[in-house]
């Protein structure tokens, strides 16, 4: 195993969703940037030097606890690419709570508001960007998706290794 690195905890997508979300990267996402799986971020950046309380935190979180709700509710621009928003006021609570027991941790970007969504394209040029979001929110609708669990993540540079997984019950 390699040296302590950021830390990245990321909600888990039901298998169906997973395979979904997954399908729309591999085809709109640059190949080349493209190394990762659909993911939806809860924190981009904690400690390493946190990583047993986060993991006892997220079992807390989902032992024995029913899924959130969720639901895929737009299609969104991010400039130079195209995600989905996703609600779930659940997982927004669960979130708030880690957030609050890190509170002094947090890197700028994980203080910000969080806007769940789950990115299917990024780093294109603006036009090209933009030609998709008008595709996609031309049939789009908004439907139910599921929340399996949480996952924390080692961050190695833009690959991600496994850390822990919780599964909701």
């Amino acid at each position: 195993m390699s040296a302590p690195a950021p830390i990245i905890v990321t909600a888990l997508l039901g298998s169906e969703d997973q395979a979904h979300f997954d399908a729309l990267r591999r085809r709109w996402f640059p190949a080349q940037l493209n190394h990762l799986d659909a993911h939806l971020t809860l924190f981009h950046h904690l400690p390493p030097s946190i990583a047993p309380e986060l993991k006892h935190r997220l079992i807390e979180e989902t032992r024995g606890i029913r899924p959130p709700d969720a639901r895929v509710s737009s299609v969104i621009s991010l400039g130079r690419g195209v995600a989905y928003r996703i609600e779930a006021s659940g997982l927004v609570a669960i979130r708030s709570r880690l957030a609050e027991a890190f509170a002094g941790l947090l890197v700028p970007q994980d203080l910000a508001a969080w806007r769940p969504h789950i990115t299917i394209q990024n780093k294109v040029v603006p036009p090209d960007a933009a030609a998709l979001l008008r595709e996609l929110q031309a049939d789009f609708r908004p439907h139910p998706m599921k929340i399996a669990g949480l996952a924390s993540w080692w961050y190695r540079g833009g690959l991600w290794e496994p850390l822990s997984r919780h599964m909701f019950a």
